[in-house]
C-alpha cells in the first residue's frame, strides 16, 4: 500500500533523507520511530504529497505522489502534527465542512459523521467550539476529519504529541481499533506508544533507515550477546559468586544488579547463540546456592532503539 524508494530530501546544505527505502503492507500498523530531527516528519510530508522529494520514489495505494498527488489526497487521512483545526467553528461545522471538501454529501456525508463521532468517542462535544475543547479532544477532532471519508490508508504524524498520560491511552485504543481493516503509518518518538500499537518498526536517525523489522527481529540485530539474568542466596561474598559466573564457559561479561533480602542478582553476558543455563544451574547445585531465577534477560525496545540509532551502532538496510 504504501512503497518508498530511495527518497532523499535536501534543505540547502542539510539532508534531512538519504536514500530511504520501506513498504507498508495492506492492513499493517507500521511505526515510524526516530529522535527529534531525524527525517520522520519529512518522510511523512513526502507521503502526503506536502513535500515534493530531492530524489527517489514514493507510491501510496499504487498512486505516484509526484505524478498523482490528488490521487493521493484521496486515497489517505492525514493527522499531522499541528492539528489542522479552525478553532473558532463549532465540531459539527468543521466535520461537515470537511467531509464536503472531501467529496460528501447528503446521507453519505451524514452516515460518515455519524461514524466518525462514535469511532473515536466525540459524540459529547459535537456542538462544542473548537477551541473550547481540551487537548486530548482537539486530537479526537483532528482525528475524526482523518477518516471521515472512510480512507484505506492512515497516516498519523506524532498523534499523541503534548497529551497526558491518560489522553495518551486512549488515542492509543482509539488508533488499534481504527486500524482494524486499515493500512496504518504513525510517526513518533514515543517507544512505549509503538510498542503498543505497530505490528512492525521502522527506525530512522540522521535521514537514514537503522532498523526495519519487528521488536523481536529488532531486538535480535541490536544485541552484541546474550543475557542471562541469574539470581542466588547463600553465597558468602558477592565478588565470588561474580569471579565464579565469569569463570564459566561461555560467558564474556558480568555485571551485578543489585541485592534483596539475602539474595544477589547478576546479568551473565555470553557470545550470541550460546547459552549458559546448564552450566550456571551446576555451578549453584555444587556450591549450594539457592537459585531463585535463571532467565532471558532481552533487550528493551529502549535498549534496542538507543543500540541502533548511537554514531557507532546501525546502519541502512
Amino acid at each position: 500500500m504504501i512503497r518508498a524508494e530511495n527518497l532523499t530530501m535536501h534543505y540547502g546544505p542539510v539532508v534531512a533523507l538519504d536514500n530511504v527505502s520501506f513498504t507498508v503492507e495492506k492492513g499493517e500498523i507500521v511505526g515510524l520511530l526516530g529522535p527529534n530531527g531525524a527525517g520522520k516528519s519529512t518522510t511523512m510530508k513526502i507521503l502526503t504529497t506536502y513535500l515534493y522529494p530531492t530524489g527517489g520514489k514514493a507510491t501510496v495505494g499504487d498512486v505516484d505522489v509526484l505524478a498523482d498527488p490528488l490521487g493521493v489526497r484521496k486515497r489517505i487521512g492525514y493527522l499531522p502534527e499541528v492539528l489542522p483545526l479552525y478553532m473558532d467553528m463549532e465540531v459539527r461545522s468543521y466535520l461537515d465542512f470537511v467531509g464536503k471538501a472531501r467529496g460528501l454529501t447528503g446521507a453519505r456525508l451524514k452516515e460518515r459523521t455519524n461514524i466518525v463521532l462514535d469511532e473515536v468517542g466525540l459524540r459529547p462535544m459535537y456542538r462544542k467550539i473548537i477551541r473550547e475543547l481540551s487537548k486530548g479532544y482537539k486530537q479526537r477532532t483532528a482525528l475524526a476529519q482523518a477518516l471521515i471519508h472512510d480512507p484505506d490508508i492512515i497516516i498519523l504524524d506524532e498523534p499523541t504529541s503534548g497529551l497526558d498520560p491518560h489522553q495518551i491511552v486512549e488515542i492509543r485504543q482509539l488508533i488499534q481499533n481504527l486500524a482494524k481493516g486499515k493500512t496504518v503509518i504513525l510517526s513518533t518518538h514515543i517507544l512505549q506508544e509503538i510498542e503498543a500499537t505497530a505490528d512492525r518498526i521502522v527506525i530512522i536517525n540522521r535521514g537514514k533507515i537503522v532498523g526495519d523489522g519487528t521488536v523481536t527481529e529488532l531486538r535480535d540485530r541490536a544485541k552484541e550477546s546474550e543475557r542471562t539474568r541469574v539470581t542466588v542466596s547463600g553465597a558468602k561474598d558477592k565478588a565470588e559468586v561474580e569471579r565464579l559466573l565469569s569463570g564459566i564457559e561461555g560467558s564474556q561479561r558480568v555485571e551485578l544488579v543489585g541485592e534483596d533480602n539475602g539474595f544477589v542478582s547478576f546479568v551473565v553476558h555470553s557470545k550470541i547463540g550460546t547459552t549458559v543455563w546448564h552450566p550456571i544451574n551446576e555451578l549453584a547445585r555444587s556450591k549450594n546456592w539457592e537459585l531463585r531465577e535463571l532467565t532471558e534477560k532481552p533487550l528493551t525496545l529502549e535498549e534496542t532503539f538507543l543500540a541502533l540509532t548511537r554514531p557507532s551502532g546501525g546502519g541502512e538496510v
